[in-house]
């Protein structure tokens, strides 16, 4: 028998139909991660003195390697039996889901490499401001998961508990026409809602980060630092949660620590490097070196194409 105060979550998956197209909630709050991440970013480049030229080179290489990566790492760690014989699927079975928030770091960590190198500007500045709102995207990616009744808990007596009606009982669900009737809801079991409590961690790094940069500046004064207080804030959550999820995959049955947890770890322990090295390290004497040097070199560069455009102009004269 349900707890009284438990809450039934039965949220219909698909935000809106536009013909036979289906838009789900899932893939909304991604767009939604993306886009407050994307004014976070801007907000922070223009805070330091960098030109919206930056904001948009980073949102392309970022977003294409948070994408790809989340994509190809869930079909390599969760299902390589499936992705691998026919590596094409990881394309053109994309709506039927999956996306690892360990291949979309992996993928992140390679879009700012690449966005550094374009853009003058040190790895570590780029990892510590992705870092601020990783979490933040991660929280509402999170609400995603939730509302496609994904990545559920075990069962739990706790009032705030959630029977997901959809990933329990979907026959049923589908047969009542939404209505399920209460005989039927009471054998439901009442769950963890796992996404709330990692979206609500999430959040909470979020905030603190932003007061680390904000505040205390420490975006510029101690580089790394932010970076590595979001891999323990992102992965270490994330870690000790599993243990209150249902498995995932069925390969995951037989470990002692699951899929998620295992592949936790490194970033927790990069976390903790990160941290200890900034830490160690004398703190940054000119704030400015770093975005002054970038404009420099976005000067040059434009003076460059100035002169290469006038050039050419003479030519066809």
């Amino acid at each position: 028998m349900s707890n009284l105060l438990t809450i039934v979550w039965d949220w219909d998956p698909t935000f809106i139909m536009v013909g036979e197209l289906d838009i789900r909630w899932y893939g909304l709050m991604w767009a939604v991660g993306i886009l407050l991440a994307e004014r976070v970013i801007s907000h922070i480049c223009k805070h330091e003195g960098l030109p919206q030229s930056t904001v948009e080179s980073a949102f392309i290489w970022i977003v294409l390697g948070t994408f790809i990566g989340a994509r190809v790492g869930h079909c390599l760690f969760y299902e390589p039996e499936t992705y691998l014989p026919e590596p094409w699927r990881i394309i053109t079975d994309i709506r039927d889901g999956g996306m690892a928030s360990h291949g979309a770091t992996i993928g992140i960590l390679l879009g700012i490499w690449i966005f550094v190198r374009r853009n003058h500007l040190p790895f570590v500045w780029g990892i510590d401001r992705i870092g601020i709102v990783a979490p933040l995207a991660g929280a509402i990616i999170r609400f995603g998961n939730l509302f496609n009744s994904e990545i559920v808990g075990k069962p739990s007596d706790l009032p705030w508990a959630f029977q997901f009606v959809r990933h329990d009982a979907p026959r049923a669900f589908v047969e009542y026409g939404g209505d399920v009737p209460a005989s039927l809801l009471a054998e439901i079991p009442a769950r963890h809602p796992a996404q709330l409590y990692e979206a609500l961690c999430y959040l909470a790094t979020f905030a603190l980060l932003m007061w680390m940069y904000y505040k205390r500046d420490l975006g510029r004064r101690r580089p790394g630092l932010l970076f590595g207080v979001a891999m323990i804030g992102i992965f270490l959550t994330r870690f000790f949660i599993e243990f209150l999820k249902e498995r995932q995959v069925e390969f995951e049955e037989a470990m002692t620590l699951d899929m998620g947890q295992w592949l936790s770890l490194p970033f927790i322990l990069l976390g903790i490097v990160m941290i200890v090295r900034a830490m160690r390290r004398p703190v940054v004497g000119n704030l400015d070196a770093v975005v002054e040097y970038a404009n420099s070199c976005y000067a040059a560069e434009s003076k460059a194409k100035e002169n290469k455009a006038k050039r050419d102009a003479k030519r066809r004269k």
